[in-house]
């Protein structure tokens, strides 16, 4: 059995700062589901979350009932997620995130 490396929890807590404690334990849950997934394509995250979306390379995550996307860049091969940012839906939807990791 292979879990996912999710880089990093300590990451994850700083883009938290500030955020509501409902946003915190949602992002948290997440981050506990994504640690416990054996994911090795964009297929398996769908079965398991069918509202994930893959864009540009990246998974999009919803949470918090789809108020805010953590942005993962995913590395199948090395079974590694990189959370790269915590988006609320305004600002997920001006997609000045899209091309800004790869």
């Amino acid at each position: 059995m292979y879990w996912l490396n999710v880089i990093s929890k300590p990451g994850l807590l700083k883009l938290l700062v500030g955020k509501s404690a409902d946003v915190k334990t949602d992002a948290l849950n997440w981050y506990h589901t994504a640690k416990a997934a054996e994911w090795t394509c964009f297929n398996d995250v769908g079965l398991e979350v069918p509202d994930a979306d893959f864009v540009e390379q990246l998974l999009v995550f919803n949470i918090r009932q789809n108020r805010f996307r953590p942005i993962v860049l995913p590395v199948f091969s090395r079974r590694t997620l990189y959370v790269k940012a915590l988006l609320d839906h305004k600002t997920y939807e001006r997609k000045e995130w899209v091309n800004k990791w790869p």
